[in-house]
């Protein structure tokens, strides 16, 4: 029975390494709309109850250690980043069913006698006196 579980689980690896070589094209991050006034006292934004310019969608995400913001200047930018988004978060969710799979995987699986006849030596005790100390 644990053959025929270990293939079952083989083949569970290899259909989840296939969808994750067939995700698109990804990102990490997350899209937030932005509102704000402008540096123009006569602008409407500046009029009381206005509720100034936006919203402005931008992408943020971590770059070498860095928050990146970038402007998305229209909808099809917005859904092109939502889209890219999607995808990361689907790799995400196939990263961990891989590693329980493969985990489950070493763990069924046999250990094999592979020990040279040197390693199956036991290794000698040093032979001497101590020093005191």
């Amino acid at each position: 029975m644990p053959a025929q579980f270990l293939d079952s689980l083989e083949q569970q690896r290899a259909f989840i390494a296939a969808e994750i070589a067939a995700l698109g094209d990804l990102r990490c991050g997350s899209i937030t709309a932005t509102r704000g006034r402008c540096g123009t006292p006569s602008c409407h934004c500046h009029q009381p109850g206005d509720p100034g310019h936006g919203p402005n969608p931008r992408l943020t995400y971590k770059l070498h250690g860095k928050t990146v913001t970038e402007s998305l200047p229209d909808q099809a930018a917005v859904r092109k980043a939502e889209t890219e988004i999607a995808e990361f978060r689907k790799l995400g969710q196939l990263h961990k069913r891989f590693v329980a799979v493969n985990a489950e995987i070493c763990r069924l699986r046999p250990v094999e006698q592979t020990l040279t006849p040197q390693e199956k030596k036991r290794p000698k005790r040093l032979a001497g006196k101590r020093r005191a100390k």
